[in-house]
């Protein structure tokens, strides 16, 4: 793995309980971005950046949590809490200025703490599935803990999604955030190596959501962290009319239990096309063994070659009907692209039921498995080197048609 230069938002103001209000200012570009940053949302009224905390509910060993309530000058809010980096809310206006939430999610903290698919978390010590829930490092083989079957998904039974973090709030000209830092012990979940890691979420006027992800490691380990959001550009209903694009002419096709089986499948005449933006419907009941492996699509996108540090175009979606626009931009190498094909309708939160394809995922990442494919690159982080991942959500409108 490429030692990567570590990122730091500025000159930060903490506070452990704070309300903060400032001036809306014009918006600075995002640094080193592809696609050409938005104008403030149509149809929204300036507002301020402001940052409120409040409490979010103990857990049952008495630990308190908190819930971060972010907005930006354009109407843009964001609700993020320390327990398991999830945002809860995610608030952006639509082509004609009507705000929805477009983020699934649940009301209260225990709904998260009892059954949560991975809804809004920083996922970690490695997102995706590591086969068997084994690999090998130096000649040591690590058993790690097994919750999908016999393989490894998400970091475990106790990934970062469930772990406690602590929280620091900043402020800055354009831009309002929190910053989340953990520490894996040596042996969680079966890594290696005391892992230190700190998550970022700032905020922009420029309607953007800019992660960062760092991590150093005492001891030779993996790592591979992303973000887990289920999206819902219509704040309701199925994401099937969604538009799509994906600019990856390649993926890493699948076997039993998603694991990759090491190659690389060109994507040209197959319903993983989406190097044009289609309606995530279109084919996703088409026959294809992928897609009957998966239950749809549940795959990795190969973005690069090899690992750098340039930011580039995930994929783009657009929900026709309220002319919202997401983007997802990333450094790391690829994303998994999942269509909410286990969501069933049990699962309930914010006045909705979560029913069979509510919502999608676009999750940066390195390959899944790489730990066990040499042929993939790797996700191996040793002393003395400094992971660091980043990912960006940009949000903007288009007009609908009337």
């Amino acid at each position: 793995m490429n030692i990567l230069k570590r990122w730091t938002p500025g000159p930060l103001l903490y506070g452990a309980c704070i309300c903060l209000q400032l001036t809306a200012c014009s918006p600075a570009p995002a640094p080193d971005t592809a696609p050409t940053p938005p104008s403030i949302l149509a149809g929204t009224t300036a507002m301020t950046l402001s940052i409120q905390h409040q409490s979010f509910g103990q857990l049952a060993d008495g630990r308190e949590v908190s819930l971060y309530k972010l907005t930006n000058a354009n109407g843009v809010a964001l609700d993020v809490t320390n327990y398991g980096g999830i945002i809860t809310r995610l608030i952006t206006p639509d082509a004609k200025g009507q705000p929805a939430d477009i983020v699934l999610g649940y009301d209260n903290l225990a709904q998260y703490v009892e059954n949560n698919p991975y809804f809004g978390a920083i996922i970690g010590r490695y997102g995706n599935r590591i086969a068997g829930g084994k690999f090998a490092l130096n000649g040591t083989t690590y058993q790690l803990a097994t919750n999908d079957g016999v393989n490894h998904l998400h970091g475990g039974v106790q990934g970062f999604d469930k772990k406690l973090w602590e929280a620091k709030t900043f402020q800055q000209e354009d831009a309002v955030g929190v910053v989340l830092s953990l520490v894996s012990p040596d042996g969680d979940q079966g890594y290696p190596g005391n892992l230190n890691v700190e998550v970022t979420y700032r905020l922009t006027n420029s309607n953007e959501l800019q992660m960062t992800f760092v991590a150093t490691t005492d001891k030779t380990t993996v790592v591979n962290l992303t973000q887990h959001s289920y999206f819902n550009l219509a704040g309701g209903g199925d994401i099937l009319s969604h538009e799509l694009m994906i600019p990856a002419d390649r993926i890493t096709p699948v076997g039993t239990g998603l694991i990759p089986t090491g190659e690389l499948q060109d994507v040209t005449g197959t319903p993983f096309d989406f190097r044009s933006a289609k309606a995530i419907g279109r084919d996703i009941a088409a026959e294809d063994a992928q897609l009957k492996l998966g239950l749809g699509y549940d795959h990795n996108f190969v973005l690069k070659n090899s690992p750098d540090q340039h930011l580039i175009l995930a994929g783009r979606v657009l929900e026709p009907n309220s002319g919202r626009v997401l983007e997802v931009l990333t450094d790391d190498i690829a994303v998994q692209f999942y269509s909410g094909n286990f969501l069933d309708g049990t699962l309930k939160g914010k006045g909705q039921t979560y029913g069979h394809r509510s919502g999608f995922c676009l999750e940066p990442q390195h390959f899944p498995d790489a730990p066990n494919q040499p042929g993939f690159a790797s996700t191996v982080l040793e002393p003395g080197q400094t992971y660091q991942s980043r990912i960006v959500y940009r949000f903007s409108t288009q007009a609908t048609k009337e």
